[in-house]
């Protein structure tokens, strides 16, 4: 049986197979040029390390452009989907704490060291002490504790003496002014010398009490602060992606990024990854180029 009329189809599809082979590792291949006798060999470096600076360039500037722009970022970071994880994880974790029997100083600890917790209780105590008593120092607190004092300490009297004396009711309340000024400036000089140090003391008692007592506790009934504090999480992050969305994506250049990777890449980490993605691709051209070469080839014979 002649099986010569085989030959033209078959030597068709290794042409075009190997062509087509050859043709897909000359991308990658070599990775750097070859030269003979000090001249460089025609298309080495491969196609892909030759135009290595211009593919990042150009890939950088189609991720920032299109897949990582700020439409496309808001679309998903704000979508009802990812509002919905971020509300779905408070409430997983709420659930999770209102079951923990750890003391908030326990809790803490998975977060922050010890030496943290404490001086944040220290600085946080000291800070609000301060405050308070500034607040306390002004004069219009002492004033306004004397203006009470003196006039509850009237009105006792004046019920006490009203049938006793009826002129002593009026009498009181020509004392009540040098008494009641006289009783603020005692109180404001008690408030300067000692609310510091007993709000101080105050304060870090209930710190202290606050740390001890389990998370449990520190969150029973109080669902709908909870559900408020879930409220706030949510539209901070909206209010974050709206307002400081641009700015990260203006530092952070994503366009330099990309572009920066690839041209520090290796050329063999480069082909690894892009044989990984398109392997089945570029397997499919090297058979197509095979089919053809077998179809020009049987072309041939035919005619």
């Amino acid at each position: 049986m002649d099986y010569s009329y085989l030959l033209g189809p078959l030597l068709g599809g290794v042409i075009g197979y190997v062509t087509n082979d050859i043709a897909i590792r000359m991308m990658f291949r070599p990775h750097q040029p070859k030269y003979i006798f000090g001249l460089r060999i025609p298309f080495t470096p491969g196609i892909i390390p030759k135009e290595r600076g211009r593919i990042a360039e150009a890939v950088g500037s189609s991720i920032s452009e299109n897949l990582m722009n700020r439409e496309v970022l808001e679309r998903s970071l704000l979508s009802a989907d990812m509002l919905e994880k971020i509300g779905s994880g408070y409430d997983r974790f709420v659930n999770r704490q209102k079951q923990n029997t750890e003391t908030l100083r326990t809790f803490l600890h998975h977060y922050l060291p010890s030496d943290d917790i404490d001086a944040i209780q220290k600085d946080t105590s000291h800070q609000l002490a301060q405050l308070i008593h500034n607040r306390l120092a002004d004069s219009e607190i002492g004033n306004r504790l004397a203006h009470a004092a003196v006039g509850h300490a009237i009105g006792k009297m004046e019920n006490s003496l009203l049938g006793l004396a009826p002129g002593a009711g009026h009498f009181a309340k020509l004392l009540a002014e040098p008494a009641e000024s006289l009783l603020a400036k005692h109180i404001n000089g008690i408030i300067g010398d000692h609310s510091e140090e007993i709000v101080r003391d105050l304060i870090a008692n209930e710190s202290q009490n606050l740390l001890d007592r389990p998370v449990c506790e520190l969150l029973k009934d109080h669902d709908e602060q909870l559900q408020q504090l879930r409220t706030v999480i949510i539209n901070a992050y909206i209010n974050v992606i709206n307002t400081r969305l641009p700015r990260i994506l203006k530092a952070i250049d994503i366009s330099r990024i990309v572009r920066d990777r690839i041209n520090d890449m290796d050329m063999q980490e480069a082909e690894a990854i892009i044989l990984s993605v398109m392997r089945h691709e570029l397997r499919a051209i090297v058979w197509l180029g095979a089919l053809l070469g077998c179809i020009i080839g049987t072309v041939n014979v035919l005619f």
